[in-house]
């Protein structure tokens, strides 16, 4: 299965943009995978336009088919159907003009007809990102198997500034909550229409056309039945199937236009119930994971044939290169390991910060979860800024007060710099910083980080390390390693603290003595020593039957998973 939703499609926008000579400094969204040209317009209005658009972008500000009250009037038609649809013509503009279909979304509004099948009972109005998003993808398909589904294309979306309350709106607020959930990419107004603009395709509806006799009644339940299984083979299923939603195109012999094996051609309109059939979801979940183990086994190598997306940029913090950018979702900011910027939209905060998770200690804010993409993670909060609890009373924990706690930054140089030296580690993955300020009281903050770091600058000019911001370090969840999964996604190992082993009694008490003061040496070769060590500090392996791994010495395998209280020895 390809995707259109790599390097090569927002590559492929910018042409666009240069090729259609826009201005450079124009802002780009990507929401749902989809890259969008925006306008913020000076009534507040909101104007998103997709690549398909580009070519007419200025016929489709609103004031050029819509909101002229007297042109609109004069040069629309209102369509069949349920929903508020409009046939509009465009003024010219730079020689150009172009009919257009105009349709308000319905996300929120309940499905009528929803209680009579059991079918509609559980669908629910896509908000016109998610629809895009499928169409763009169903438009796609022919990439990946023989034969194309043809759909008009989606140019544009209106958002005016005007609210209205949702009873004016048709709209059920749990409905429309459960919406707010799953777009992170953006925040929806629920108060706020949302306008659709699809290009118009030439033809009548199967439905219209058998009763004008182009079709008769079988030949209409025929081609109705073959487009919900072309569309079901592509992997895509519309829950209000109609023959009123194809579009067939009469000759002007009054014959219909076929194909070369004398199938009847067709398109396909009305898209707001189009979803995804729950094999390709899989598929498409599947995919990306495998996508995913590759691109992080190579993610220190940068082709020179990569695109670099201008939104991103590449840093180098401590010897690591990161691939910066922000998290428009929350206003955050994030670096992730590595060159590629193909690595940057798996952790986003909207695919792993609402996904369920489970959390790994008592003490810690530290959790894993199973990300939007099908990956394992863990991610922690950081302490730094926040003074060790510790008492100076005793010489050992005077010495953790004295160094504090880590930079996120810190840790995953720590533990490139020990995976190097030929020390196991998990692997760093992320840091993300909160886009929310916080207050750290005067008698637990310590600034000792923010002072060492201050000369270090994102690319916005900003500290990398701000004191009002909390900082999430986001880490491999150890299953196996990287170039392993990367060959082959399966026979996953098991991490366990050696603590826990302890406890299970998977290792005495005198084999987890001696594992701790193994690690301890064998840091202070390599010089470093974990001020704080602990067992909960040192991970190792199950294999698929429970076994312990172990090396050639018949000792167990050790990754160190913490590196808060690391210190390198001068």
């Amino acid at each position: 299965m390809t995707s259109m939703y790599t390097k090569e499609a927002i590559s492929e926008f910018y042409t666009l943009l240069d090729y259609y000579k826009i201005k450079s400094e124009v802002e780009v969204k990507k929401i749902f995978d989809v890259f969008y040209l925006y306008f913020k317009l000076d009534n507040e209005d909101d104007l998103y336009i997709t690549k398909y658009g580009l070519p007419i972008f200025r016929n489709l500000f609103p004031y050029n088919f819509l909101t002229d009250d007297n042109w609109f009037k004069k040069n629309s038609i209102r369509l069949w159907g349920s929903s508020c649809t409009y046939k509009v013509k465009t003024k010219e503009i730079d020689g150009k003009q172009r009919d257009v279909v105009v349709k308000y979304n319905r996300m929120g509004q309940e499905i009528p007809g929803a209680d009579e099948t059991e079918e509609l009972s559980s669908a629910v109005f896509n908000s016109p990102f998610e629809e895009f998003s499928l169409v763009m993808e169903l438009r796609d398909t022919k990439y990946e198997s023989h034969g194309k589904i043809v759909t008009q294309k989606p140019l544009a979306i209106y958002v005016p500034s005007e609210r209205a309350e949702l009873w004016r709106m048709g709209r059920n607020k749990s409905i429309m909550q459960a919406k707010l959930e799953v777009h992170k990419d953006i925040e929806l107004d629920m108060f706020r229409s949302y306008v659709m603009i699809y290009e118009w395709i030439k033809g009548i509806d199967a439905a219209h056309a058998c009763r004008m006799g182009f079709l008769d009644d079988n030949e209409m339940i025929v081609l109705t039945l073959r487009v919900e299984k072309e569309m079901k083979n592509k992997g895509f299923t519309v829950k209000d199937r109609k023959p009123h939603h194809i579009i067939i195109r009469p000759q002007e012999d009054s014959s219909l236009a076929r194909n070369k094996q004398e199938n009847l051609l067709y398109a396909v309109i009305d898209y707001e119930l189009l979803e995804r059939t729950g094999e390709r979801e899989t598929n498409i979940k599947r995919t990306k994971r495998v996508n995913y183990l590759v691109k992080q086994k190579n993610r220190f190598v940068l082709s020179s044939s990569k695109y670099f997306p201008p939104h991103l940029k590449h840093v180098n913090i401590f010897g690591v290169h990161y691939i910066f950018g922000h998290a428009e979702s929350t206003k955050g900011i994030l670096w992730v390991l590595g060159k590629d910027p193909d690595l940057f939209d798996y952790f986003l905060p909207e695919r792993w910060g609402n996904t369920p998770r489970k959390k790994l200690s008592s003490h810690h804010e530290i959790y894993y979860t199973l990300t939007k993409d099908n990956i394992h993670l863990v991610w922690k909060v950081s302490k730094v800024g926040t003074q060790p609890d510790m008492d100076p009373y005793r010489e050992d924990e005077r010495k953790i007060l004295e160094h504090g706690f880590n930079s996120p930054f810190e840790e995953i140089s720590f533990a490139i710099e020990l995976s190097e030296k030929g020390i196991r580690t998990v692997y760093p993955r992320a840091v993300y910083m909160f886009g929310n300020k916080i207050v750290i009281s005067d008698s637990i903050s310590d600034n000792s980080r923010y002072e060492s770091h201050k000369r270090y600058l994102t690319p916005d000019g900003n500290p990398i390390l701000r004191k009002d911001y909390k900082y999430i370090i986001i880490w491999g969840y150890w299953n196996g390693p990287d170039e392993k999964l990367a060959a082959k996604d399966g026979d996953y190992l098991e991490g366990i603290s050696a603590l826990n082993a302890y406890r299970k009694d998977m290792i005495s008490r005198d084999e987890y003595i001696q594992l701790l003061r193994r690690k301890e040496e064998r840091l202070k070769k390599v010089g470093f020593e974990d001020l704080h060590l602990r067992g909960s500090h040192v991970l190792l392996s199950l294999d698929s039957i429970g076994n312990l791994l172990k090396d050639y010495e018949g000792i167990p395998e050790m990754r160190i998973c913490n590196f808060e209280l690391l210190k390198k020895i001068p």
